[in-house]
């Protein structure tokens, strides 16, 4: 079956594992870095409203990144990278 016929959650876990087998925490910390969670993270001014928003958006990006909530408008950018990382 060619990479492209799976869907962005067989790539993605198949990306994770590789990652995980080739003990890549650059691959995972280039994800994390792209993804919309991590930008609204970077953002947060440091307030007390700050840091709940942070936590809920860490939480955001952990259920994102393990399948658990969808990619939303992050999948096409996701997608490529797991058919990229894969194809290396």
């Amino acid at each position: 079956m060619d990479l492209h016929d799976l869907s962005t959650d067989d790539l993605r876990e198949q990306a994770l594992a590789k990652a995980e087998r080739d003990h890549d925490r650059g691959f995972v910390w280039d994800l994390v870095k792209h993804m919309r969670g991590a930008s609204a993270i970077a953002g947060e001014d440091g307030s007390s409203g700050g840091i709940t928003g942070s936590i809920s958006e860490a939480v955001h990006l952990v259920r994102e990144l393990r399948g658990r909530e969808p990619f939303g408008d992050d999948e096409p950018l996701l997608r490529a990278r797991f058919l990229e990382y894969l194809k290396a």
